[in-house]
């Protein structure tokens, strides 16, 4: 894969075309499996929590000039433990291991993390492959009904029903 890059966001435009391409792939992999839905299954407002974090640095991924996705990240730099907020490949660019390149670019940005976090629904098989499987994430929690994540708003996730809201915790430890 030639010229993968991580170019920062610092356009409006640039964020907004960010959220309209990262919804149509959450909903993408949603609807395939649960059928259509009417609402976004992540808000505009999830997205700009990432965007507006402390540490939070959003970037644009490109591959020969051509954009193919994008990531929000969080870096503390006190205590390097930081955190993958957001990462998707367009579906039009999915399955060509793009997606591992991303995270190889986004470890190459920050060799000084300790240990790197992030979250995935239990339904999207393919992120848990990924994340586990392809970049040596572990899985370190289960958020269910009875075991809620503190970080979340809410009763649920985004757009994500009550009986839907199951999610996995990975964490990587990078050995410093």
């Amino acid at each position: 894969m030639n010229n993968l890059i991580l170019k920062p966001i610092t356009t409006a435009n640039e964020k907004n075309i960010f959220i309209v391409e990262i919804q149509e792939a959450f909903q993408k992999a949603f609807e395939e499996i649960y059928g259509p839905c009417d609402e976004k299954i992540l808000p505009r407002e999830d997205i700009e929590d990432s965007f507006n974090c402390k540490g939070s640095e959003a970037y644009v991924v490109e591959v020969n000039g051509v954009r193919v996705g994008g990531t929000i990240i969080v870096v503390d730099r006190e205590t390097g433990f930081n955190s993958l907020h957001l990462l998707y490949v367009k579906t039009s660019s999915q399955n060509s291991g793009i997606g591992v390149k991303v995270w190889e670019a986004i470890e190459a940005l920050h060799p000084e993390t300790k240990i790197w976090e992030t979250h995935t629904p239990y339904y999207e098989k393919r992120n848990i492959h990924f994340y586990v499987n392809r970049c040596g994430f572990k899985i370190v929690e289960f958020f269910n009904p009875k075991h809620k994540d503190p970080h979340q708003k809410g009763d649920t996730a985004g757009n994500i029903s009550e009986e839907q809201n199951y999610f996995f915790r990975f964490e990587k430890d990078m050995g410093k």
